[in-house]
């Protein structure tokens, strides 16, 4: 088969695990569909002879070449990626576009007789969306140290299972999990391709783009406390509706945004006890806020925190990411590769959406990324799209780019 049939035979293979009946997908970690996503992606990895291994997360490396003896050598190697969890009702294109792009690279450099001097890995990172646990990329962050193993462990599901016993119930243990210095060495260079979560590519007209940033972002828990009570008999002055402070937070982070120059959303939440006719006792509502300043993003978040104290509440913050500038000389590579295609015009675009590649950044491995066109911007959504051929295209730039680098100096 060609490059072009091989990479929509691997979207086929995938496009039923995990998918609900809006149309989206529930693919979260160590759940029996992260299972099938992980067998699907060793079953891809041998089928091309590739030297699989996990790190002490569990996220999937598959090797062409051995890292280790490079490292020996005085090289390292090339890593490319992106994870297959979704968002609940997410999209089929954020993640397992880079990775089945990745896998069909390998395919493309074999097609062209390429045998790379630097050794090439494909990797599979586990639980980036944070969709069960509440943590982005909790794969990429634990095993750099950015996040620890005991904080991990302690994170909780809706359902109040923790990451802990969702590992033993997947089969794994639990204190097994924590940095892996020795799989971070292993890569000189990691890029990451991604559908893009936003208009840029097509307000441009083009179908790829060269990262040049992610705006600092981070989420955080808002916990009001109220007082249960019959919703039929009790008046109204005589009220703890813990609901209310909830929302006030909805409606206040839209206009606090608004002037801040940021982006706020509350988008989950959990009320107790939960009946039709009962009055809240406890509301948490969880606030995602990112923007291009983080002194904006702070302040955006300080007014929402001082307003919630009002009514009571508590704010926790769970996670922070800083503005994380990708590799200049690595994108400058990229986009000089990509340039020398007369036909083909290769602008850089910042984005507001976390991905692993980000993490790997502030851990001091040179990173990048590419973007591919999503024809209406939509994302986190079962509309969420790219044009085939936009994906064709995004697997030859990608191919470009990876011959260069693993033929190329380090």
């Amino acid at each position: 088969m060609s490059v072009v049939e091989t990479f929509d035979a691997m979207w086929a293979e995938l496009a039923e695990i995990g998918r609900g009946p809006s149309g989206g997908y529930r693919r979260f970690a160590w759940t029996p569909e992260d299972r099938q996503l992980r067998e699907w992606f060793a079953g891809e990895c041998a089928r091309r002879g590739l030297d699989l291994t996990e790190d002490r997360m569990g996220n999937q490396w598959a090797w062409w070449g051995d890292p280790d003896a490079a490292l020996a050598a005085g090289s390292s190697g090339v890593a490319i990626g992106s994870h297959l969890d979704s968002v609940p009702d997410g999209g089929a294109y954020d993640g397992p576009l880079g990775v089945v792009s990745a896998l069909a690279v390998v395919d493309a450099l074999r097609e062209q007789g390429v045998t790379p001097a630097r050794p090439l890995a494909v990797v599979s990172f586990v639980d980036e969306e944070g969709a069960r646990f509440g943590v982005a990329c909790a794969g990429s962050r634990v095993v750099t140290g950015a996040m620890s193993p005991e904080r991990a462990l302690g994170l909780t599901d809706e359902d109040g299972v923790s990451m802990a016993e969702a590992l033993r119930a997947a089969g794994r243990d639990p204190a097994g999990i924590g940095p892996d210095p020795q799989t971070l060495r292993r890569v000189g260079a990691f890029v990451e391709l991604h559908v893009e979560q936003g208009r840029g590519l097509v307000d441009l007209g083009v179908p790829v783009a060269v990262a040049s940033d992610i705006w600092p972002h981070g989420r955080w828990r808002f916990d009001f406390p109220g007082e249960a009570n019959h919703a039929g008999t009790t008046r109204l002055e005589d009220r703890r509706d813990a609901m209310l402070g909830y929302a006030d937070l909805v409606l206040s982070a839209r206009h606090a945004a608004t002037r801040t120059g940021c982006v706020a959303t509350v988008g989950k939440v959990a009320v107790e006890p939960g009946g039709v006719n009962a009055i809240a006792s406890r509301v948490t509502g969880w606030l995602d806020s990112r923007g291009p300043d983080a002194d904006a993003v702070r302040a955006t978040v300080a007014e929402l925190t001082e307003r919630a104290g009002d009514f009571g509440a508590t704010v926790t913050q769970e996670s922070w990411t800083p503005a994380t500038p990708f590799d200049p000389a690595l994108s400058d590579r990229l986009r000089s590769v990509l340039a020398s295609d007369a036909a083909l015009s290769v602008p850089v675009l910042g984005t507001g959406a976390g991905h692993d590649a980000g993490i790997l950044a502030t851990a001091g491995i040179p990173a990048a990324m590419l973007f591919v066109r999503n024809p209406t911007g939509v994302s986190h959504s079962p509309a969420e799209h790219a044009e085939r051929a936009d994906c064709h295209a995004g697997v030859a730039a990608l191919t470009r780019c990876v011959a260069d680098l693993v033929q190329g100096p380090a």
